[in-house]
């Protein structure tokens, strides 16, 4: 099979989407031997899609691991304009606004839909709306009668970026969806996709890694000696609610004194106003706060064995990757009580869930599992075997590959459909 991955960003450039991107194109090429490229940018963070003044990766071919990664150039200039535009459209509801939105967002690449009409795949995935390269994908596709397959990443709770009729459109047109949970599938549903085209597979998680993880040495490095260290690892961005872990936090330390609590994420242009937030705390609370950024994929497994709880305050997760690689580790995990995650987590087995954006009853839920560690091993152990059931990245990728071939077959066994030439 040759498949084409087109995706934002691909690593070094950090993210769910690109880490299951680069997961699926590796088993592909390692497994069964398929021939995988990837279509992406230069951009470390979606940032760099409207603002000049963030780094990039230079453009160009490699081979990574055996998969073919081609990275294109992004317009990133006009940003204020761009911004402008799409903010006055947003808010008069003027039509066309949700493309000046998607125009805004970017990125911007010239030539990719004609990339991919050239690309002389078998089928197409594209990953993760609301984002412009997925129109680019879906217009080379079906420029070369290419089958398509979406894994839109649906962030229901984010109305700037997904209340877009034109993203419910695109995927009407295309071969097949991946929802990542039941809960975006019954949404997609309701917004008139089509059932029989969506398959619901679940993220993935490079499962032995964790499962071996050791947090022994990071807990001496650090001093924190038998302390309870409630943890976050996520890019350190707004939309992953940092401001109400640390409001959480300050109740936290009322009750226990004793709890730490470890940021670990790669930084973005949001790192400083989280440092901020960390400087306005008591010189004691700020002790017992250890941040660690752009440390290397393989200390993410260490990271996360070293803590006593997992927290996730983010609404703004189609399914929340980090919760798979907590659970791995055996780990309890605390997220929001909004959008797809209730449908992640099972509430009072594997985890626990809290109002999003209520820092009082974050504090509560993390009181709860600091009190009880009997409850914590339980959590964590319930977490781990539904990973292991459940979400490895071989399990993933077959479901995912058995998608692309049904998609393949359907369409030769439709000749009339548009293809180039015809």
């Amino acid at each position: 099979m040759r498949a084409l991955h087109v995706v934002h960003g691909y690593p070094p450039s950090v993210g769910g989407c690109q880490w299951l991107t680069k997961n699926l194109s590796e088993q592909f090429v390692s497994r069964y031997h398929d021939k995988v490229t990837v279509f992406t940018t230069v951009a470390y963070h979606t940032e760099y899609f409207w603002r000049s003044d963030e780094p990039g990766m230079p453009a160009g071919v490699e081979e990574v691991n055996g998969v073919v990664v081609r990275r294109f150039a992004v317009f990133n200039r006009l940003n204020v304009l761009r911004m402008l535009l799409a903010g006055v459209a947003y808010r008069l509801r003027l039509p066309y606004n949700d493309w000046l939105r998607t125009i805004y967002n970017g990125p911007l690449i010239r030539g990719m839909a004609q990339a991919v009409a050239s690309s002389g795949a078998d089928v197409v995935f594209a990953t993760a709306f609301p984002l412009m390269h997925m129109y680019d994908a879906l217009a080379g596709a079906r420029r070369a009668g290419i089958p398509i397959v979406f894994l839109g990443a649906i962030h229901t709770a984010d109305t700037w970026g997904f209340d877009r009729k034109m993203i419910y459109r695109a995927i009407q047109q295309a071969d097949a969806y991946i929802a990542l949970t039941a809960f975006e599938r019954d949404y997609l549903v309701g917004r008139g996709i089509q059932a029989d085209k969506i398959t619901v597979i679940g993220a993935g998680v490079d499962a032995e890694a964790f499962v071996k993880a050791d947090g022994v040495l990071l807990r001496r490095q650090h001093g924190w000696g038998s302390d309870p260290v409630v943890a976050i690892v996520a890019n350190q961005n707004a939309r992953k609610r940092f401001d109400v872990l640390l409001k959480a936090m300050c109740c936290v330390w009322t009750v226990r004194s004793d709890a730490r609590l470890l940021i670990a994420g790669s930084r973005t242009s949001y790192s400083c106003q989280i440092e901020e937030m960390i400087s306005a705390l008591p010189p004691e609370q700020q002790a017992r706060v250890t941040v660690v950024s752009d440390f290397g994929e393989g200390e993410k497994p260490h990271l996360l064995a070293a803590c006593d709880v997992f927290v996730l305050p983010s609404g703004f997760e189609s399914f929340g990757i980090a919760f798979l690689e907590a659970w791995a580790c055996g780990k309890p995990v605390i997220g929001a009580r909004v959008g797809a995650i209730p449908s992640v987590i099972d509430e009072g087995c594997d985890g626990l869930l809290a109002a999003y954006g209520d820092a009082d009853d974050l504090a509560r839920a993390i009181l709860q599992l600091l009190a009880n560690p009997q409850r914590r091993a339980q959590m964590g152990e319930a977490g781990r075997r539904k990973v292991m059931k459940n979400h490895t990245w071989d399990i993933v990728a077959d479901r995912v590959r058995a998608v692309y071939s049904e998609a393949i077959g359907q369409h030769q066994a439709q000749p009339f459909r548009t293809t180039r030439g015809r």
